[in-house]
Formats: C-alpha cells, structure tokens, sequence
C-alpha cells in the first residue's frame, strides 16, 4: 500500500467571522483560491480548479490573545503560481493596511528558489504568498 499524504485542511478560530470572511473573500481569489462550502456561519477556500490543503475559519468561542510567537500556529504559507502573484497580494495587503507589512516581496535565497512576501491579517495570523518558479525574463 503506497501511503502518500498531504494536509487536507486547517481550521482557524477568529474572534469575528464576518470581518474574516470580508478580508479573505478578497485576498484568496488573488491567491488562486475558492470557497468551496459556501454555508454560514463557517466557510472555507481551497485551490481553485484542484485538490489540495482547505482553510476553514470558525467563530473562536473563548476569548483569547494570539500570537505568532506563542506555542502554536507561526504561519500560513500560500503557494502561487508566479512572482507577479506575489507582488499583487502584497501590494493588497499594503492598500488594506500598510502597517501590517512584515516582508516586502523578496528572494529568500536560504529557502532555495523562494520569493515571498509577508503580512499580519486583522487577527494577527501571519500570512505569506510564495513562489518557488525563477522570474521569467
């Protein structure tokens, strides 16, 4: 039996799932990404047109603080096809909130062929979008 797996999703607890849903309805179609069990309250996006790792979000109910330094989830990475990807979901992070910039788009060259960018949500989640394909020139 051949075992070959891959994460089928992860669920993410936020203090307001209308605002999380307002933001990711706009970030993850840049990102190459789609709802795909569009039922309230909780929702979810996935890769558009394959399979691959879901995110779901559900209404966290226990107050709490996050923090990407604590125990517990560091980041999420989003795969995209190109570097211009990369460049546009930064540049839409930047219009959403300027502050919230952690890397601008760059060559992570100790991650091997790796540009990213990196940005906080408006939970704090720290996000990145990363292509692993050379610049075409």
């Amino acid at each position: 039996m051949v075992r070959t797996g891959f994460i089928d999703h992860i669920g993410l607890a936020v203090p307001d799932l209308a605002e999380a849903r307002s933001y990711y309805d706009e970030l993850m179609p840049i990102l190459g990404m789609k709802q795909w069990f569009p039922t309230a309250p909780e929702f979810n996006y996935g890769p558009n047109g394959t399979l691959g790792t879901q995110l779901f979000f559900y209404e966290a109910r226990e107050a709490a603080t996050y923090s990407r330094h604590a125990v517990g989830l560091q980041h999420i990475g989003f795969a995209v096809a190109s570097r211009a990807i990369v460049r546009e979901a930064h540049d839409w992070a930047g219009s959403k909130d300027p502050a919230c910039i952690l890397e601008a788009p760059q060559n992570f060259p100790q991650y091997g062929t790796h540009y990213a960018t990196y940005w906080l949500d408006p939970h704090g989640f720290k996000l990145e979008a990363v292509c692993h394909i050379e610049e075409n020139v």
